[in-house]
């Protein structure tokens, strides 16, 4: 997770509006300065431009590969093709978890390890390909709708909102030895060709479904078991459904596109403002590329 992506950047408008302090490394890679440019000014955040050397990262369900059970609950190990056209994408998330918890093992650091399932709302990159923003691209555009192969293939869509409400919970309101592994995600399923169809009603669009040949191993099912995040994180769960955050993204991309399609944060209202916090407030968060101190290391951040 990156500072400026879709999902750092709303991390930090919740941390700064809880008058934190927030230090961030971005190389712009998956991101774009303007999702943060709004916080530039705020005198509690600061943005670095640089590569870091060690990854630190909240991981996503691709971890669970193509699953066999249904939903998937954290004690599911998965089933994954280590050879297969995905392998090193769907790997790299199970690698990186094991490096957190081995240095939890050797090194006594307190690691928190989250599951982010299908997220979506703005900030998203116009071209990064992930289906709720091609398919509302393509909607507000005229173009084809692509859905490869069937679309009975079935995913789970949360919200932004309620990902980053999961993420600080994690964080505040867990014990130090708890670390998880534990799903985040909206556990309300739909088939992709649902999908398509919803976002063509919600744009009033005249696009037409057209289906492309399935990629390999694509993963025909993605349900969270978000049991364990009710428990742990107080009750947590997804308040915004698949309608009601697909109209929030959809006016996000109208404007987007109404700029010619520049990628990144449009223009926010008067309405929204993150106060600095008065100085007698103490400072003892800060996000430095997904990690908020050095002695609290986490896979979504530290606290």
């Amino acid at each position: 997770m990156q500072p400026c992506d879709t999902i750092g950047s709303h991390l930090c408008e919740r941390l700064l509006a809880e008058g934190n302090d927030i230090i961030c490394i971005d190389n712009y890679f998956t991101g774009h300065k303007s999702n943060i440019r709004h916080l530039l000014s705020h005198p509690n955040f600061e943005i670095i431009r640089h590569d870091i050397v060690y990854p630190y990262m909240a991981e996503i369900e691709e971890i669970y590969g193509d699953p066999l059970i249904h939903p998937q609950r954290e004690d599911y190990w998965g089933h994954v093709n280590p050879l297969g056209i995905r392998s090193c994408y769907d790997e790299g998330k199970r690698c990186a978890e094991s490096l957190f918890m081995s240095y939890y093992r050797e090194h006594g650091i307190p690691v928190k390890i989250i599951r982010i399932f299908n997220t979506y709302g703005p900030k998203m990159n116009i071209n990064d390909g992930r289906v709720v923003s091609n398919f509302i691209v393509q909607a507000l555009r005229g173009d084809n709708i692509t859905i490869y192969g069937d679309g009975g293939q079935s995913r789970s869509f949360q919200y932004i909102d309620d990902l980053i409400e999961g993420m600080v919970r994690m964080m505040d309101d867990t014990p130090d030895d708890f670390t998880g592994p534990v799903n985040i995600g909206n556990p309300n399923e739909f088939t992709i060709a649902e999908l398509a169809r919803e976002v063509i009603s919600l744009t009033g669009s005249k696009s037409k479904i057209v289906h492309l040949p399935l990629p390999a191993d694509d993963p025909q099912q993605r349900q969270p078991d978000i049991s364990l995040a009710r428990n742990m994180l107080g009750g947590w769960e997804p308040k915004i459904q698949l309608r009601d955050g697909l109209l929030k993204t959809i006016a996000y991309f109208e404007e987007v596109l109404s700029r010619g399609g520049k990628s990144g944060r449009p223009q926010r209202s008067a309405a929204f403002h993150i106060p600095a916090p008065a100085a007698s407030i103490p400072v003892d968060r800060a996000v430095f590329s997904s990690i908020r101190s050095p002695d609290h290391c986490t896979s979504i951040a530290c606290r």
